[in-house]
């Protein structure tokens, strides 16, 4: 049971411990006065703290209780029952009050949520309502501090959308405009139409690509991540690597893999392929003339397989290391400038699609190393 349970209960404790606390008095006075009336008839000595004004006292002896007037006044009966209007009156103030308190306690956090999705549905992102919970420590509070993270998240989504659009837009515009001034080239220079077709070709090649990488982005973010089967990883990392050799190869450098015990993970396996292809070859990219890719495979953790890729390339700097997974992001190193920066940003929605992990860090001796999880 939560906070405001117990808050709710306390509330309505203590409104009936105050009904009981009045009904208890109102019982009380009567008792008193019933016991007064017993005492005087009786001839007893009034009890302590009653009023002398208030007590009659019986008549003597040999005078009955009934004589005519001229003797001794017997007491009177005994009254009738009054309606106890003080004791009525605070108990419904009490209430009135208990009721009150507890109305405004819950509905001021109440209020405040409603003005803030009032805010969020009119487009301000900018609204938060913790900071108006006064310092509460209960479920209403936790309401709020989810909205708060719940707006939060809104905003850094369209923010991401808003970014994207702008770069497919910039990505866009260079090949183009690149297409644009072949076709112009081919229509002033005849003789040199086989050249702006080469040109024209590549231009759209890279469009082509960028497209693709666009569209798996986008499926990936809808969570759309294909037929899930049972993938032999030593069958894919053998692929990989004889590609990742035979691209190494121009530039000297040497992938040396080190397989471990293979297992089968459960995935898509294009977009496994894909994803693994893009982490591999982003550190041939950044690695120098005559480096290393290290690649490291095999079983991890309980129930995770485990694969690593390590470059000698530059690095990443410490504030850039997150965002190396943002799509369109590229570093300040000069390489960063090659590609689109979707690679990565493909990598880790397919490893998150999977229910596995990624992440880089700077290695020991320079370079980058992404470490990959995948469940078995």
């Amino acid at each position: 049971m939560g906070r405001l349970f117990w808050k709710f209960f306390l509330f309505i404790w203590l409104g009936q411990m105050a009904a009981v606390v009045g009904t208890g008095m109102l019982f009380w006075a009567e008792r008193k006065n019933f016991e007064v009336r017993l005492n005087a008839e009786d001839g007893l000595p009034p009890p302590p703290g009653f009023p002398e004004h208030q007590y009659r006292p019986p008549p003597p002896e040999g005078v009955p209780p009934g004589a005519p007037p001229g003797g001794f006044a017997a007491p009177p009966p005994p009254p009738g029952m009054r309606l106890p209007i003080f004791p009525l009156l605070a108990g419904l103030l009490a209430s009135v009050l208990c009721a009150a308190g507890l109305a405004w306690y819950f509905s001021r956090p109440i209020r405040q949520l409603r003005r803030g999705f009032d805010a969020v549905a009119d487009g301000d992102l900018d609204a938060r309502v913790a900071p108006g919970m006064q310092g509460r420590r209960d479920e209403l509070a936790d309401l709020g501090r989810d909205f708060d993270r719940m707006t939060e998240r809104l905003q850094t989504l369209l923010d991401g959308q808003k970014r994207l659009l702008h770069d497919v837009s910039h990505e866009m515009r260079s090949p183009l405009a690149r297409l644009q001034a072949a076709v112009g080239l081919a229509r002033q220079q005849p003789g040199r139409i086989d050249d702006s077709l080469g040109r024209v070709e590549r231009e759209s090649e890279r469009m082509n690509q960028l497209v693709g990488e666009l569209l798996t982005l986008s499926r990936l973010e809808a969570g759309v991540i294909g037929e899930m089967e049972s993938v032999d990883m030593a069958e894919l990392l053998g692929q990989i690597v004889e590609d990742a050799r035979f691209e190494a190869g121009a530039r000297q450098i040497v992938v040396d893999y080190c397989p471990g015990e293979m297992a089968d993970v459960v995935a898509n396996s294009e977009l496994l392929h894909r994803a693994v292809e893009n982490v591999v070859r982003n550190a041939l990219r950044f690695s120098p003339t005559g480096g290393v890719v290290r690649i490291e495979a095999g079983l991890g953790r309980k129930g995770y397989f485990y694969l690593a890729v390590a470059d000698q390339g530059p690095g990443v700097g410490g504030e850039e290391i997150d965002a190396i997974f943002t799509p369109f992001f590229r570093g300040s190193t000069p390489k960063s400038t090659e590609g689109y920066g979707l690679g990565l940003a493909i990598a880790r929605r397919v490893l998150q699609g999977m229910k596995g992990s990624i992440k880089a860090g700077n290695g020991k001796a320079g370079g980058l190393v992404v470490e990959m999880e995948m469940p078995i």
